[in-house]
Formats: structure tokens, sequence, C-alpha cells
């Protein structure tokens, strides 16, 4: 049984590694998500200073750890909260995620916040039991959508389901479509976007192409179609991606300067002017995951799901025409 406080001393074997992932090895019986919110509560020191979870260590750092990592494991907890479910079984479940709603509260949340409103506390709430593959905070989630992102989202009610669902995202067995309105007319009417992406070192909230390290991401685009309207000029696109990095079709179509509609992160603009001085705005992104393919983790079928634009999206696009 661990005794607190501790003191731990990185070794030259250990630089390079994150500060939560030195401690997880270091420290039996703990996880990742505990290990954050220690240090989040200002629990650990690193050289007597407090320090990020992502704080990459040199090697020689004296990491003092101040309180017992051992207390009960954080968890989601059931909400009732309305779902749109468009298919499930024993296995799985595919769900029509509204814009807005967070897919699962982070690591660092309190009990207050992960008892509000996200997919999880949802999907506990209607199926009671997930799959616990993902952790504590993320029961039955093998994939994500952004909180401003609708539409369908596959859900792993076991572990075993879990397990051959997340090895299909991984193969890239999944086929994930998405529609988006862009700013601007795209010149090609199909392309590839292969732009690694990154965490932006000076702005954390969003990602970005142009650092150096980055992580593999593919995005395929087709034209649907090209709008020259009283507000502007949009392109609609059918957009498929490969890979599934964070932001990752939001990052890559600002790359191109064509952000998404109501992308504000990325550029797109609060508020739409006309040509005669009125505006519009639209209070999300004009992105959703509109059909989804996969194969059944038990048969083996292969399953196809669509999700029709919500009406916000509809409406929207219907006015800029």
């Amino acid at each position: 049984m661990e005794t607190f406080p501790k003191t731990l001393v990185a070794t030259i074997e250990d630089a390079g590694k994150r500060l939560d992932q030195f401690l997880v090895s270091q420290i039996s019986g703990t996880s990742r998500a505990r290990v954050q919110q220690l240090i989040g509560e200002t629990k650990v020191l690193v050289n007597d200073r407090t320090a990020k979870t992502s704080l990459r260590l040199r090697g020689g750092e004296v990491i003092a750890i101040l309180g017992d990592v051992k207390s009960p494991p954080l968890r989601a907890m059931a909400e009732e909260i309305p779902l749109d479910i468009v298919y499930e079984d024993d296995d799985l479940a595919v769900v029509n995620k509204a814009a807005g709603m967070m897919v699962h509260a982070g690591a660092g949340a309190t009990e207050d916040e992960r008892n509000r409103g996200t997919l999880v506390n949802a999907l506990l709430h209607r199926f009671g039991q997930l799959s616990g593959v993902g952790g504590e905070l993320r029961p039955g989630i093998v994939h994500r959508l952004d909180k401003a992102t609708s539409g369908l989202i596959v859900v792993a009610k076991n572990d075993e389901a879990h397990r051959k669902l997340a090895a299909q995202f991984a193969r890239r067995v999944v086929k994930k479509t998405y529609i988006a309105l862009v700013h601007g007319w795209m010149k090609q009417d199909r392309g590839t976007i292969s732009s690694a992406i990154s965490r932006d070192r000076v702005r954390r909230t969003r990602m970005t192409t142009k650092s150096s390290g980055g992580r593999e991401a593919i995005t395929h685009y087709t034209v649907q179609e090209r709008i020259d309207s009283n507000y502007g000029k949009f392109t609609l696109l059918e957009v498929r991606i490969d890979t599934g990095r964070t932001h990752q079709i939001r990052v890559h179509l600002a790359s191109l300067r064509h952000p998404v509609v109501g992308d504000t992160l990325y550029g797109a603009p609060r508020e739409i002017s006309a040509k005669n001085g009125a505006g519009i705005s639209l209070p999300r992104n004009f992105l959703h995951a509109a059909a989804l393919q996969l194969q059944h983790p038990r048969s083996g079928e292969a399953m196809s799901f669509a999700g029709p634009l919500p009406q916000e999206l509809q409406g929207f696009l219907e006015r800029v025409r």
C-alpha cells in the first residue's frame, strides 16, 4: 500500500516522458485520469513547483506526491436526457448526437459537470450497462464527435464489441461521411487533404497543420453545390475521413482558407453580412456526421446508417441559397 507524501526522482531514462505518464508507471493501481486530477488539484510538485500534466521530463526532477491516489475512481453518472437512437441491439447502439452536447466529460471535470448533459450521462440512463474499455469517464465510447458537431456516433454495449469496433477504426474499415458548408468556393470539385495535425502551441484549444511532428490525418472532399448568395459565396461539401484526429475536418478545411460556417475557432465570422446590410449567424458549426458504415462486431455483417441534416442546418442552407 502506498503511503503519502511520496517522493520520486526522474532518471535520464525518463527524459521525454509526460509527467502524467511517468506517474502512472511509478504508482501501482492508479489510472491516468486519477493522476491528472491530482495534478490539477496541485497535489503533485516538480522541483517544489506546480506543473501541468503535459510537462515533459528531462531527468533529475524531484517529484513530490502530496495526496492519496487511491480515492474512489472517477465515474460518469446517469442522467435522463432525450436521445435519438438510430439503431440498437445487444452489442451496439448508433445515436444521432445533437450539436452542443459533449460526448463525455474530461478527467478534470467536477462531480457536478459529470452529471450534466453529456452523451455518456444520457447513455448510462438509457442503457444502464456499457463497455468499460474506455474507462469510467468514457463508458461505451469508441470514437468522438466535437461538441458543436451533430450526427452519428456508434456506442459499444460490452467490452468485446468495443474492442472489435476499435480495431475496425484502427484498420480504417469504418467509413464516416460528413456534410459541411464552408465559406468561399472550393476551386477543385474533389480533393484530398493529408496535412499532419498537432496541437497549436500558442492557443491550446486549437489544432494546427503548421507545426512539425503532427499526427497523420487524411480528409477527402467532394463538392455538392457552389452557392452564390446575397450573403456571399459558399460551398456545400461531402467529406470522408480516413483518420479521426481532433478537429480534423475543421482544421483541414480552414487550412485551405475555407473555414466551416459557424466555426469561429478556425476563422469563420461570427456574423455573415448580406449585401443589403442585414446579417445572419449560425450558433454552431455547419458540420454533420451524416453516414456511418461498419461491420457488426459479432456477426461481421456490413451495416450502413444515415442521419438527416438537422433542421437548423437545413433552414440555414435554404436561407443562404
